[in-house]
Formats: C-alpha cells, sequence, structure tokens
C-alpha cells in the first residue's frame, strides 16, 4: 500500500524575530514568519517578481534554537510539514483557518559572518573600528532562570531578546 507524504522545504528571509512561548506543561513553541521570493519572465519578456509569506512553527529543542540563533532579514532552509487548524472566532462565530509550517529541520544560510547569535548581539562591546568584538560582563547570574518561564532543567544561559512568556490563553496556542 503507498504512503501518503506531507513534506515542505523552503528557503527564504525572516520578516521579524521569533517569538518564543512556553506551553502550560513546559514545551517551549517559537513562531516566524519566512519569505520566499521568485522571479520569471513572461512571454513577452517582462519580468515578474513575488513573495510568498509562510507562517513557521517550532516545538522544543527546535524552537529555543530558533529562538536564539535567528533573527529578523536571517535566511533560512526550513524542512517541515504542513498543517491546517481551524477555530471559532469568537467576535463574529465564523470559522477561521491557519495553514503553517510545522518545522523538523532548520538550517541557517546567511554567512556566519554576517550574523551574530541573538542571545550574544545584545553582550557585545567594539572597542574601536576594525577591533575584535569583546563578551561584555553579563547583567543575569547563569543560575538565575528566566522571568514568568517555568523552571527548567539545564537552563544555564542568559536570556536573549526574547523573553519566553508562559501560554495564559489556550487560544494563543499555534495548534
Amino acid at each position: 500500500m503507498a504512503r501518503d507524504l506531507n513534506k515542505v522545504m523552503l528557503t527564504g528571509h525572516l520578516g521579524a524575530d521569533p517569538e518564543m512561548r512556553f506551553t502550560p506543561q513546559g514545551s517551549a513553541v517559537t513562531t516566524f514568519r519566512v519569505a520566499s521570493n521568485r522571479s520569471w519572465k513572461s512571454g513577452d519578456g517582462i519580468q515578474h517578481d513575488d513573495t510568498e509569506w509562510f507562517r513557521i512553527v517550532a516545538w522544543d529543542k527546535l524552537a529555543e534554537i530558533c529562538n536564539e540563533y535567528l533573527k529578523k532579514g536571517t535566511r533560512v532552509y526550513i524542512e517541515g510539514r504542513l498543517q491546517t487548524r481551524s477555530w471559532e472566532d469568537r467576535n463574529t462565530g465564523e470559522k477561521r483557518y491557519m495553514t503553517e509550517v510545522v518545522a523538523q529541520d532548520m538550517i541557517i544560510l546567511t554567512p556566519k559572518g554576517d550574523r551574530i547569535p541573538s542571545a550574544e548581539a545584545d553582550d557585545l562591546e567594539v572597542q574601536a573600528v576594525g577591533s575584535v568584538p569583546r563578551r561584555a560582563p553579563s547583567p543575569v547570574a547563569p543560575s538565575e532562570s528566566i522571568a514568568n518561564g517555568p523552571a527548567r532543567a539545564g537552563a544555564s544561559r542568559v536570556p536573549g531578546r526574547n523573553m519566553p512568556q508562559p501560554v495564559e490563553n489556550e487560544d494563543d496556542l499555534p495548534f
């Protein structure tokens, strides 16, 4: 018997910084949008450009990695599956739908020299033009937990630019 396939592979640029939250059970979930461009020439020789936007959802360790290393403008390769969810709008009562890519793998395509991990970007101090940046002293002790987030085993890194927020309303969950 033949098996079905639900697989998405895309490349593009992040339209904004990722946003990370935690479910009540403590699972990390990060969402971000990726713009993928294409160009083509029509039969009459006119150049056309088109941009398609994709909503990406990453879970658990991949969510933490995406939150730490991705930022607006980063070029990425995303591999995952399509998922469509539906809900009833509270205000209008209409049934709403959202299709998103549930990421299973992510590769950063932006050259390493053109990017700085988000968690470290705010900690770097440039001494002079052309000199090597050095890390400034950490304002938070590594043993402190992230504010408003659940205590996580091995959470020893300083929180990055996106402070994870607990999910207070089940309607905020991306599933």
